[in-house]
């Protein structure tokens, strides 16, 4: 579900009128709702109610402080792949010891800052970053805590950009490698392993992929526990959200809606539960778009409707450095009119923004309500690797960012002046 509906023909978040929030603010502008992320991660724990677990947010899908902070008081863990993220996360209140760290090329200085922390695992993705964890933990006199991500090689049948899980992507360990790879870490002194990760990629719709991921992994696993003593298992995160007819299935739970083609939790805890509970490990999970891609939209304003000889543009202030999912994965996005218009007919157009890139659009040949300069529209499903995502790309400054709870609209990030924007530059006293 989402807590985005229409009242009286305005476009609420939770009891907060969006217009309202956009006359206050200025556009574009993010609003998320915490009534939504807290009732997603609420009904993914209880799918998984049969389970030792432990649900860590990917920090990455979204990192505000506001959000970080109403999910660390729910009891999340976290999943970071960067020392900015786990600082993000201590400020928000989180422990580090819920925090596994995962990503390819975590520096030196990142492990110093995550070992005196006490974070609960770093997810090992190679050789060289093994030696060198090993090697800064006996430096310290510490045991660093280990996961290696192993990577089962089944295909998840997404956007070849998200897909993770494959032998020709950059992350993880063979399985076929995995068992030496253990028996060497077992053998430095600065490791500890106290896990095995997998993730096999993002925005999954069907449980097949997951169920064959597990089942391929779980002989190892269990002969991990044996020989090694491990007590957890990552299963990753991935699971797919309704992005079309995201308004209409807002009503019942998003995630049942028929038309989606998206899988319910039930059917993801159906395929993975039994097996997993087996196993006798803490088993941990690192959604990241499942808790808030729904959970946010990106409002914005319609400055100019430009028509051309083949097509009508509605070019609005956000841009894709606000929102680049469209222009770097081809996404859909569900765009509606924060105030609906009577008798509004519809119309074929493309939504773009102000970026100097043809690739600056959020929707071509949509057909939308007719829009005039002057209307606001809300571009949904944009909780997840919007904000997160976003760039000073021509010079444009990030957007501020609400959070809604019930009546109340909290501003959990200022927009960026002009100031902001280039503070930490000089000009250089050069010569003559």
């Amino acid at each position: 579900m989402h807590s985005f509906k229409y009242k009286s023909g305005r476009l609420k978040c939770e009891s907060v009128d969006l217009a309202a929030l956009a006359e206050e603010h200025g556009t574009p502008l993010y609003v998320y709702s915490s009534e939504t992320i807290i009732s997603h991660y609420r009904r993914l724990d209880k799918a998984l109610s049969d389970l030792d677990r432990r649900i860590c947010f990917a920090v990455k899908a979204n990192s505000n402080l506001g959000v970080l902070h109403l999910l660390a008081r729910e009891g999340a863990g976290f999943d970071i792949v960067s020392g900015g993220e786990l600082y993000r996360v201590l400020k928000a209140g989180g422990k580090a010891n819920t925090c596994t760290f995962a990503g390819v090329c975590k520096t030196e200085e990142e492990m110093v800052q995550a070992l005196n922390a006490g974070i609960y695992s770093f997810n090992i993705e190679s050789e060289p970053e093994l030696d060198r964890l090993n090697a800064v933990a006996r430096r310290l006199k510490l045991k660093a805590p280990v996961a290696v991500r192993v990577n089962p090689d089944v295909e998840a049948d997404t956007h070849k950009y998200i897909s993770t899980g494959k032998s020709e992507n950059k992350f993880g360990i063979p399985l076929s490698r995995a068992e030496e790879f253990y028996a060497r870490a077992s053998k430095m002194p600065g490791i500890h392993l106290r896990g095995v990760q997998m993730h096999i990629g993002s925005q999954i719709t069907k449980p097949t992929p997951f169920s064959k991921a597990i089942r391929k992994m779980l002989p190892f696993v269990t002969a991990l526990r044996r020989d090694f003593g491990i007590e957890s298992f990552s299963v990753g995160g991935g699971i797919g959200i309704v992005y079309e007819q995201a308004i209409e299935s807002g009503a019942a739970n998003w995630w049942k809606s028929s038309h989606s083609g998206c899988m319910t939790l039930e059917d993801y805890a159906s395929v993975i539960v039994p097996s997993l509970t087996q196993t006798g490990l803490k088993i941990l999970f690192e959604p990241g778009r499942l808790i808030v891609g729904n959970a946010g939209v990106l409002i914005s304003r319609v400055h100019y409707i430009k028509e051309a000889e083949s097509k009508t543009f509605v070019i609005v202030d956000a841009g894709m450095n606000d929102l680049i999912r469209p222009a770097l994965y081809e996404s859909h996005h569900d765009i509606v009119p924060v105030i609906k218009r009577n008798g509004a007919k519809f119309q074929k157009v493309d939504v773009v923004g102000p970026v100097c890139e043809s690739g600056d659009f959020f929707a071509q040949n949509r057909l939308l309500p007719t829009l005039r300069q002057g209307d606001l529209v809300a571009i949904l499903s944009a909780g997840a690797y919007g904000a997160a995502m976003g760039s000073n790309y021509n010079s444009r400054t990030l957007p501020a960012e609400i959070l809604v709870d019930g009546q109340h609209a909290h501003l959990v990030r200022k927009r960026q002046s002009f100031a902001d924007l280039i503070r930490g530059e000089y000009v250089p006293k050069l010569k003559k």
